[in-house]
């Protein structure tokens, strides 16, 4: 059985006090790994380390620019020396990064236990024409050895079907989504996030910042589409373990026994004439037909 037991901490930041957060976040991981010695990847909501204040403000002027750091950097020094510490796989939300031209963008790292940048994702779709990163161009995904494939997400990529489409195309077996909500549409991501898993057959772990800092309802869907658990509006830890044999299962056999689609799509999608992408489907690497049906 391949399993990957996660904590996802819903939890906030010191407003526009890195410092602070940084204390706060790394007590709260070393606090996970004391509680929960089996738990192997935390993560935490967007934008934690960067310290974002609450929607309403006040907020202090270039905010992003003032805490946009470089990766590798300080931040990532101390994020690799953490995983060390603690033998825990972290996707620590996202930071502001700034590339060598100068750009901001908003990005979700992943660090294996033994402190390595095992991978880095720019949000593609910032939240227009709120959030002001420069937009990714890519997607990302990163390999835990002998448990399997983990996508990254951001927030509002979430309410694009492009982006769990390609992290599963890619091998995402689980996405990862950093989420800072702050605002009423909860609903509707949280609609998306079970669309996700469900038309793509994956695990996806949702984490949102807790009150006052978001609105909370963090959430862990299963490959069938069903919320594993959903968190209040406080501030909670959903600790669970994704089996990720249920993928191969659910897309071998179908969601409740009965539905298919990525078997459809690799078996048919070719043939699909998609002309807003200039083209058609082209069949996954790791598709493998194995029952003829």
């Amino acid at each position: 059985m391949r399993t990957l037991a996660i904590a996802a901490l819903q939890t906030t930041p010191v407003p526009h006090d890195t410092e602070a957060t940084w204390t706060r976040f790394a007590d709260q991981v070393r606090a996970t790994r004391e509680l929960f010695p089996h738990v192997r990847l935390v993560t935490v909501p967007e934008l934690l380390l960067a310290a974002e204040g609450p929607l309403l403000g006040p907020a202090p002027a270039g905010w992003m620019e003032q805490v946009a750091t470089t990766v590798p950097g300080p931040v990532t020094d101390r994020l690799c020396a953490l995983a060390v510490e603690t033998g825990l796989w972290l996707v620590p939300g996202s930071v502001f990064e700034r590339a060598e031209d100068g750009r901001v963008f908003n990005t979700a790292l992943a660090i294996s236990p033994e402190g390595e940048i095992v991978a880095r994702y720019r949000k593609v779709f910032p939240w227009q024409p709120y959030e002001k990163a420069t937009p990714g161009t890519g997607f990302t995904v990163f390999d835990i050895p002998d448990v399997g494939r983990v996508g990254l997400a951001i927030c509002y990529d979430g309410s694009f079907p492009e982006t769990v489409r390609q992290l599963a195309w890619l091998g995402a077996e689980v996405v990862i989504q950093p989420t800072l909500t702050t605002t009423r549409d909860r609903e509707m991501e949280l609609v998306c996030a079970r669309a996700n898993a469900w038309t793509n057959q994956v695990y996806v772990v949702n984490v949102n910042a807790a009150d006052p800092a978001g609105v909370g309802q963090s959430a862990v869907v299963d490959p069938e589409g069903t919320v594993r658990q959903q968190a209040g509006h406080g501030e909670e830890a959903l600790v669970d373990v994704l089996d990720l044999d249920a993928v191969t299962r659910v897309r071998r056999y179908g969601s409740a026994g009965i539905n298919r689609p990525w078997t459809q799509l690799a078996r048919y999608g070719s043939t699909v004439e998609l002309p807003m992408y200039g083209g058609s489907f082209r069949t996954p690497d790791w598709f493998k037909d194995e029952d003829g049906s």
